[in-house]
């Protein structure tokens, strides 16, 4: 499996790494906004060993087309920004190479464009793309449906100097039909990110907790995604479509 990756910010160097220590994966180019490290090697310059080209370019040296015909890919993984899909996925639909999208907001006219593009090929857009998160939210959805009265608590926990209530909390909070008024933020020190289900039973309780330990996390649900999308029919998906089938254990 050919990937192109966009973004090379710290989030982009830990997908990279997770890439190029895959032996489905195979990570072809990195498209970044700077000419720093122009046409260096990603696995030299992690320090990682590979046989990968991993070739760095700068976001203006190529045009999608020239990109995609000189440097093909069968799957493109997007870690950049808001706006970087409205200038490759075209093209990128027109080739049919399928898109993982791990961009945290988009306006609604561009995710209006994404489900243009996925009319001509595979595309997944997932803000918080890991693989426990999502999990998370799927196991809470089934514990729900099975027993609507429960009551249910959201808590999210991250560093000191966040000031904003998480965006992945809001996401549980929408899934879960909770206005976001009702999560529960705490601050303190260096946490990288927790979240907290909390579904309460009558006489019981269950808690679903998810901690983020490294940024790598979004490397591995990036792969999984790119392993379980390539083959896919054409269509706009989500994390959750990818894990349902999983969840039939007969």
């Amino acid at each position: 499996m050919r990937v192109g990756l966009f973004g090379f910010g710290r989030t982009g160097k830990a997908v990279a790494t997770i890439l190029l220590q895959s032996k489905e994966s195979h990570l072809c180019w990195v498209i970044r906004k700077s000419k720093v490290l122009q046409h260096r090697s990603v696995p030299e310059f992690l320090g990682i060993q590979s046989d990968e080209p991993g070739l760095i370019f700068p976001k203006d040296e190529w045009t999608p087309q020239q990109l995609f015909k000189e440097h093909p890919v069968d799957v493109l993984i997007d870690f950049s920004s808001a706006e970087a899909i409205l200038s490759y996925g075209e093209e990128a639909a027109r080739r049919e190479i399928a898109i993982v999208s791990a961009i945290s907001e988009y306006p609604s006219e561009t995710i209006d464009f994404l489900g243009k593009l996925s009319q001509q090929t595979r595309v997944l857009w997932s803000p918080n793309i890991t693989i426990g998160i999502n999990f998370m939210m799927l196991a809470a959805k089934v514990l729900t449906s099975i027993a609507p009265y429960t009551d249910i608590e959201i808590i999210e926990e991250h560093f000191k100097a966040k000031k904003e209530v998480s965006g992945t909390a809001r996401r549980l909070a929408k899934a879960l039909s909770l206005p976001e008024e009702s999560i529960k933020t705490i601050r303190a020190g260096g946490i990288v990110g927790r979240h907290e289900i909390l579904i309460g039973f009558p006489y019981q309780t269950i808690r679903l907790i998810h901690e983020s330990i490294s940024r790598e996390a979004f490397g591995n649900g990036v792969l999984f995604a790119a392993q379980n999308l390539v083959d896919r029919a054409t269509g706009f998906y989500t994390m959750e479509d990818l894990l349902i089938p999983y969840f039939n254990l007969k």
